[in-house]
């Protein structure tokens, strides 16, 4: 839709009935529409204050994605619309996958990258950067115990529209991807000692809580992170950031940073 023929109101009017649906999550900033749409999201609509500055922005840092974000995007008060407002100057509403999907994909077997599960995790940022460094070395998916939605927006804001680039579902002890799990523990083998088989599920308790004890009696291997002595724990992204180190992973495409 070109400026000359966008409609403030009624752009406005979409987002805010779009907003309301319980399928669609809020993508904040420019990077997070980026790697949404690099990864195959179905993004219905983008607002920005100036969609021409927006449409630079890929010119300069996406054009992989250029034509799709001057298509989406359309000018619209974004002061009006969101609480917060990025300093990209856009935002975006894309569909949150369907769960019957991601979760075929984390039971498919033979995999060749581990499922991160974290159990009963409490901050919503730490979990939105655990999926980005799932996404950044390929691993097949986030899952989460507990009540916390992996989607919840702050979480999705905090993954900068990488959940589109892995598998990020809910699960409970019943339905757990299958694969041999090597639980996070102090008492457990040094992760030195050890390869990761790609097939793995890397489960990780809170920094207060540690793992969970129904969790713990279902690990196969229990493993630990070496420690100073005296210092109490890892944030619990560095610990995922560490152990998917460990791991190794596929050696990434190469690509020019943006």
């Amino acid at each position: 839709m070109s400026e000359q023929h966008e409609n403030p109101d009624g752009t406005q009017r979409q987002w805010r009935e779009a907003a309301a649906r319980e399928d669609l999550v809020l993508l904040d900033g420019f990077h997070a529409l980026k790697h949404a749409l690099r990864f195959g999201a179905d993004v219905r609509m983008a607002v920005a204050d100036d969609p021409e500055a927006v449409r630079g922005l890929a010119r300069e840092l996406a054009a992989d994605v250029e034509a799709d974000v001057a298509r989406l995007v359309r000018r619209a008060p974004l002061r009006e619309l969101l609480t917060r407002v990025h300093p990209t100057g856009v935002a975006a509403l894309a569909v949150r996958p369907g769960r019957a999907e991601g979760r075929a994909r984390l039971a498919a077997m033979p995999r060749t990258a581990p499922v991160v599960i974290l159990d009963n995790p409490r901050n919503l940022g730490n979990v939105g950067a655990v999926v980005r460094l799932a996404a950044g070395f390929g691993a097949t998916g986030v899952v989460t115990r507990g009540d916390l939605d992996p989607w919840h927006p702050n979480v999705v804001r905090a993954g900068a529209g990488l959940h589109y680039a892995t598998t990020v579902d809910q699960v409970d002890l019943d339905t757990l991807p299958p694969g041999p799990l090597y639980a996070l523990d102090p008492e457990g083998e040094d992760i030195r000692a050890l390869t990761l088989p790609d097939d793995a599920l890397l489960a990780f308790g809170s920094e207060r809580h540690g793992i969970s004890p129904e969790l713990r009696a279902r690990a196969d291997h229990l493993v630990s992170l070496p420690m100073r002595p005296q210092v109490s724990s890892y944030n619990l992204a560095t610990s995922v950031a560490m152990t998917l180190f460990h791991w190794g992973g596929p050696r990434p495409e190469a690509r020019p940073a943006d």
